[in-house]
């Protein structure tokens, strides 16, 4: 599987650093999938939760409880919660 390099962080706390094969987010139109060479997007976040697909295979999920922005280019996300 195709995978991407994603942050996910908060202000001073790094969440997660890696290889990715997909995220899935709280947009404010809705929740969206982020997939390796995904279509270069910025995207304000809404509460809910954020769940990571690792590329070892491992899933993470975390919570966004006051939003956040998504930037999506060149096979990288970088969350910022």
């Amino acid at each position: 599987m195709k995978t991407f390099h994603l942050t996910i962080a908060r202000v001073g706390e790094n969440l997660f650093d890696g290889e990715a094969n997909a995220v899935r987010l709280p947009g404010t139109e809705g929740v969206f999938t982020v997939l390796a060479n995904h279509e270069p997007t910025v995207a304000e976040l809404s509460q809910g939760e954020a769940y990571v697909e690792a590329a070892d295979g491992q899933a993470y999920h975390f919570e966004v409880h006051a939003g956040g922005i998504a930037e999506i280019s060149s096979n990288q996300a970088t969350v910022i919660l």
